[in-house]
């Protein structure tokens, strides 16, 4: 196939368009609304929506108290389980959480907005800068947090909770991680992220360094020996190879990396973006891509994945947002080749099937897809160029770390939480209940009482 220039600029749609296109996905409940949707909660005793929550919120008990007017005690009681609960309140898959779970998702009713809800009690925390949190007395342990992402910023509030004096090392300039730089623009707008990072350290007892990061800037050794314990909520560096020819050709993008360029961007207009725009991959972030793409004016968008609908990382609910969005979504096809020679022109796929022990398959069916711009969107793995070293003394595997019950890695006084560790679903919902659980047993590790 002949080569061309690739159809790649920046606004295609004017930025009146654009800030339309990014205003908030999922505006807030009014006071009235808010109230009638409490009200239709049953308060369940034991509450299965609660048992869907990964960091065990009392969904109820929040509940009951919007009902009652106590935004304040709502708050607090969403925020004791889960500091980062207006952030999930905004990117949580409640749909297939909480929401799920709910008695009332049967046919003919409607699951409580769960989401919407923990948003309404929340925000004027953050609106206000309002302190629900105080420190115990210093106990003289210092603690090394490795990542400022939700795994290390929820297991540093709470050691800062404790009283132990923390230090976050993070590589990037601003806290948050994927909240802050790979999350949809709309998912999360007027700078939230930020606002909420600034409330969590809000509780002082915590001193951020950035631009350290591991295996660059310092080594486990070297913080071992100045600290306490560590915390290691690296999140993971390095996106997965598509492992076909062309994949080195301009114009084939991580998808990570391009979501950190839209939402760092103050004039979104600016952002280059292709006239057709393939996107490889079936998880949140393929859909995040997508979407955005086409809220900056591309004219034709198409995620393709290997398997089907159900089996998609991505919620029914994101795929739906997807095609209403006017994003094709192509299932049961894998990459075969890109095409182009100075730049990728095309994408070239084979379709794919299952045998009766779900092994996936091709079929020898092939079909080809121009493309300005291919975004690879099939996962991450820890980057072994940067972290080869200090990854060759823990326990790893399907290149993630090992972790027991404790958050506890194969180093004595090191722990690890969120997308880094092996068995996670790389939710941030569940990196806070990681990072929970490993400053509890870090406290413990440092002497406190049982239950102190």
């Amino acid at each position: 196939m002949s080569d061309k220039q690739p159809n790649i600029q920046p606004g295609r749609l004017d930025k009146e368009t654009v800030e339309s296109n990014f205003s908030d996905l999922h505006p807030p409940l009014q006071s009235s609304e808010a109230r009638i949707e409490a009200e239709r909660c049953y308060f369940c005793f034991d509450a299965p929506c609660t048992t869907a929550c990964p960091t065990g919120i009392d969904i109820p008990g929040f509940i009951q108290k919007i009902s009652s007017n106590n935004l304040r005690g709502s708050a607090l009681t969403i925020l004791t389980e889960n500091i980062m609960g207006g952030m999930c309140a905004r990117v949580c898959p409640t749909e297939i959480l909480c929401e799920d779970a709910c008695v009332r998702n049967i046919p003919g009713d409607k699951p409580i907005e769960i989401g919407l809800l923990q948003r309404y009690a929340t925000d004027p925390i953050f609106e206000n800068n309002t302190p629900l949190f105080t420190r115990k007395a210093p106990t003289g342990k210092h603690v090394a947090v490795v990542g400022g992402g939700p795994a290390g910023l929820a297991c540093a509030h709470r050691l800062a909770m404790l009283g132990h004096a923390v230090v976050i090392f993070n590589q990037d300039k601003k806290l948050g991680g994927l909240n802050e730089y790979g999350i949809a623009a709309y998912k999360t707008v007027n700078d939230f992220a930020q606002r909420e990072v600034d409330w969590i350290l809000s509780i002082e007892g915590i001193e951020v360094k950035t631009d350290m990061a591991l295996g660059t800037n310092f080594t486990l050794n070297e913080l071992s020996e100045e600290y306490d314990g560590i915390f290691l909520g690296i999140g993971l560096g390095s996106v997965n190879k598509l492992d076909i020819p062309g994949e080195d050709l301009p114009g084939v993008e991580n998808a990570i990396d391009y979501i950190g360029k839209i939402r760092q961007s103050k004039d979104k207009t600016t952002i280059p973006v292709g006239k057709n725009v393939v996107v490889v991959g079936g998880g949140m972030t393929a859909i995040d891509i997508a979407v955005q793409s086409k809220h900056l004016g591309s004219s034709a968008v198409t995620i393709v994945y290997r398997r089907g609908p159900k089996q998609m990382g991505a919620s029914t609910f994101e795929q739906k947002l997807a095609q209403t969005n006017g994003v094709s979504i192509r299932y049961w096809a894998q990459p075969l080749r890109l095409h182009g020679k100075n730049n990728v022109t095309g994408i070239e796929f084979e379709t794919t099937t299952v045998d009766q022990n779900n092994s996936l398959s091709v079929s020898g069916d092939k079909f080809h897809l121009n493309a300005d711009i291919v975004f690879k969107a099939i996962g991450q793995t820890l980057d072994n160029q940067k972290l080869g070293q200090e990854l060759s003394n823990l326990a790893t595997k399907r290149g993630k770390i090992i972790v027991d019950q404790t958050q506890a890695t194969s180093i004595p006084s090191v722990w690890a939480g969120g997308d880094c560790v092996l068995g996670g679903d790389d939710l941030t919902v569940s990196a806070v209940q990681h990072g929970k659980i490993a400053a509890t047993a870090i406290d413990r590790a440092l002497g406190a009482p049982p239950n102190g």
